[in-house]
């Protein structure tokens, strides 16, 4: 989500979504968070590629971040890992150079998501960590069926599985990553019990693939659910979702080992 642009490496229809900003609504959710540290280990040094505001940076590691966009590198915190501006394609980093590489929710903005996933497996002596989202999983989140344009480009965007792993190499697991129902984190899944949000534009903002639709596709889509939410047709639907603490939403955390 966070390198976007016409720039090598990054797509350019994706520039005006992302690189206005997050923004408060977009932080890390600490539970995500804590499953992202878990799965980086105990890696020492860490690069950070498409690094954004460095939201999911592990804490207590020797952490450098890597991002082109210059509005997102001013909303990086103060005191966050140091910034290099460089595109994923071609890292400046040696070979083995940082004990693990992680590339938080940014990978379906690549221009060519295999030839930087394979950068990060030549930067990273121990493991490469990569959250994504499983474009087969798109078709079962009620959300895509009120913005079918946005089902059709994410199922373009997001790389399958397979494709990762295969890129990463090394010994590959995939991990589950539920959605909590009150994700602090605003990226598109997170409101899956909350569909009201999806109607505010200050939440909007800040999930890029509905501002690269046309205005035409976004309004139907948000017509269509404040007319079902009104009449109650959402809820009848979906009651079942109130129930639930968590979402499995198709989130997966990738981990290539390579040692």
């Amino acid at each position: 989500m966070n390198q976007a642009g016409s720039e090598q490496g990054f797509a350019a229809p994706a520039r005006d979504a992302v690189d206005l900003g997050y923004g408060p609504s977009r932080r890390a959710d600490p539970r995500i968070l804590r499953q992202i540290a878990r799965a980086v280990g105990g890696a020492a040094s860490v690069v950070n590629i498409g690094a954004g505001t460095g939201a999911y940076e592990p804490p207590n590691r020797r952490v450098v971040a890597v991002e082109p966009s210059d509005r997102m590198i001013a909303q990086r915190r103060p005191g966050s890992a140091p910034i290099v501006k460089a595109f994923v394609e071609s890292l400046p980093f040696k070979d083995g150079g940082y004990a693990a590489s992680m590339a938080i929710l940014t990978l379906h903005h690549w221009q060519d998501p295999i030839a930087g996933l394979h950068e990060m497996q030549r930067v990273s002596r121990r493991r490469a960590v990569v959250l994504t989202m499983d474009p087969n999983k798109i078709s079962e989140f009620w959300f895509y069926r009120y913005f079918p344009d946005v089902a059709w480009a994410d199922s373009l965007r997001f790389p399958s599985l397979t494709t990762v792993a295969d890129a990463l190499g090394g010994d590959v697991r995939i991990e589950d990553v539920p959605v909590p129902h009150d994700c602090r984190d605003g990226f598109l899944g997170a409101y899956w019990r909350r569909p009201s949000a999806y109607l505010e534009a200050r939440v909007r903002r800040t999930i890029s693939p509905l501002a690269m639709i046309g205005d035409d596709d976004l309004l139907n889509g948000l017509r269509h659910l404040s007319d079902d939410l009104r009449s109650g047709a959402w809820e009848s639907a979906h009651s079942w979702l109130l129930e639930l603490d968590e979402l499995d939403v198709g989130y997966r955390l990738v981990v290539a080992d390579y040692e």
